[in-house]
This record gives structure tokens, C-alpha cells and sequence, in this order.
């Protein structure tokens, strides 16, 4: 890791120690003084600055301010949702609302198409020190040092695979990482199949209905209270979650949520994710 991003990384970790989220505060009164505020957006931009100097030099060496544990609010920029919105600006409000973790979907898309979205995006996850996250592309996330790729059990299991470490890493370029990796899983059998396989986090659902998954039938809250119970890895609930829901999802045992049309449907997208971040844990 560079000099210059380790130090930038353990500054602002520091205060995400402290603080919270590095762009939770929005510079408003409860975050503290003005000058504090400067200091702080200082650090980010510098923060986005060392991020374009590792890419061009062939690996990204920024880590997320918190760990998968710590995260609350999973967030997504889904093609499916963009209505012709700028991808970045929206990876941007959701990063400053609180979202965590913010993952890149674009479900039919041609690999080249993923690959400029993805240059797009990865830049604001960076600079406010959120987790990068690629939807069902291993060696893309592996090419470009996303911080974690997700896949489905099938883009897993039945390709062959059993376990992360026989994932190909060919290619992580010199100085690179390999990504962090979740599964989805949609029944308590998946859930123990996915830890066995090394998933850092696992997802849960859907819990209820949902566009983004249309077909699939809702897990219910059954599995949510199972995965409280038996989890041994960090979890995310997903699917249908919304203001509406958010309390009996968090009542069954849940700490963190994934959330994507309650949030991406909202003309503010911001405020609805600061919202939603306030219920959270």
C-alpha cells in the first residue's frame, strides 16, 4: 500500500471510528465545527485523489472505513433503476445518506457496458469510504479492485466452485487484493453451504416480494429470525424492504438491510437514505 493511502485511510477510519459514516454528518452542526467539516471533506477529496493515482498505477490500495460487520445500510446502483440518472451522482447520494456498502447491478448488460459503469462509480464509492460492490462478475471485480464481488449461489456453486479460495485470480494486477465475496441465499441449507464456502457476508431473501427478483418466492420472516439465530457471518436482509416493512424485518433479528427500490425510486435519494440509516442499528 502507498504511503500516501495509508495515511489517508487510517485518517479518515479514524474518525469513521468516531463519527460514524465519513459523510453522514452532511457539514451541518451535529457533525461539528464548520472547520472541522473542511478539514474532513479536505481528507476525502484527497482520499479520491490517491484512489486515481493507484487505479493508473494498477491497483486500487483504498479500503473501505468499516469492516462487513460493521456496516448497517447496503445500498445499489441497478441499471434497472436509473430512469436516466447519472450513475455516479446517484452512488454519491447514497454514500452520503449512510449507505455502507454500494453495489453495482446491471443485470443483462454487455461486460463492456459493466466495465465503463463500474469506472464510473468505483471513484465516489472510494473517496467517501464506502464498500465497492460487483454484481455477478468475479474476474471484472478481480480486474478493476472492487473491494467485494457478490454472486448467486448458482453463479457459484454451479459453476463448480465449493470453496472462494478456488476462485481464479489471474486477474488482480501487482499490488492488488483480491476481493472480499458474499453469496445470496434463499433457505438455511444455502446459508450454512455459503459459510462453508468462505462468503465473508451472506444475503438473506427476499424477505417479501420484489421487482428486483421477479419469480423468486419470499423467503418471509421465518428466515430472517432462522439467520438471527444461527448466523456465524455477517447477514444482510434483502429484498422488498422498504419504510413500511423496515421495523418487522428489524423485530425478526435483523441488523442490516439491503435496499434498493425504496431508495432508488425516491426523488431525493439522499434524504431517503439518511432516513432510512437513522432506523438502522
Amino acid at each position: 500500500m502507498a504511503p500516501a493511502a495509508f495515511f489517508l485511510g487510517t485518517t479518515v477510519g479514524m474518525r469513521g471510528a468516531s463519527m460514524g459514516h465519513p459523510l453522514r454528518r452532511n457539514g451541518s452542526a451535529e457533525g461539528g465545527s464548520h472547520r472541522r467539516s473542511r478539514i474532513c471533506h479536505l481528507l476525502l477529496g484527497l482520499r479520491a485523489f490517491v484512489w486515481v493515482w493507484s487505479r493508473n498505477a494498477g491497483s486500487c490500495s483504498l479500503t473501505p472505513v468499516k469492516t462487513i460487520a460493521e456496516c448497517r445500510l447496503y445500498g445499489f446502483v441497478d441499471t434497472a433503476y436509473l430512469d436516466g440518472r447519472d450513475p455516479a451522482q446517484l452512488a454519491k447520494a447514497l454514500a452520503r445518506g449512510g449507505a455502507d456498502l454500494i453495489q453495482v447491478r446491471a443485470k443483462g448488460w454487455e461486460r463492456d457496458a459493466v466495465r465503463r459503469l463500474v469506472e464510473q462509480v468505483q471513484p465516489v464509492v472510494a473517496e467517501c469510504g464506502a464498500w465497492m460492490v460487483l454484481n455477478d462478475d468475479w474476474g471484472l471485480g478481480c480486474e478493476w479492485g472492487v473491494d467485494c464481488v457478490h454472486l448467486g449461489q448458482e453463479d457459484f456453486f454451479d459453476q463448480g466452485w465449493r470453496r472462494v479460495s478456488e476462485l481464479p485470480l489471474d486477474g488482480i494486477k501487482p499490488g492488488g487484493r483480491r476481493p472480499a465475496f458474499g453469496l445470496s441465499s434463499h433457505a438455511p441449507e444455502q446459508f450454512e453451504r455459503a459459510v462453508l464456502a468462505g462468503a465473508d457476508y451472506v444475503a438473506v431473501g427476499p424477505v417479501f416480494p420484489t421487482g428486483t427478483k421477479p419469480g423468486r418466492a419470499a423467503v418471509t420472516l421465518d428466515y430472517v429470525r432462522w439467520a438471527a439465530v444461527h448466523a456465524t457471518v455477517p447477514w444482510f436482509a434483502i429484498g422488498g424492504i422498504d419504510d413500511t416493512n423496515l421495523a418487522a424485518v428489524l423485530d425478526a433479528g435483523a441488523t442490516r438491510v439491503c435496499v434498493v427500490s425504496a431508495l432508488l425510486r425516491q426523488e431525493d435519494v439522499e434524504a431517503a437514505t439518511r432516513a432510512m440509516r437513522r432506523r438502522l442499528p
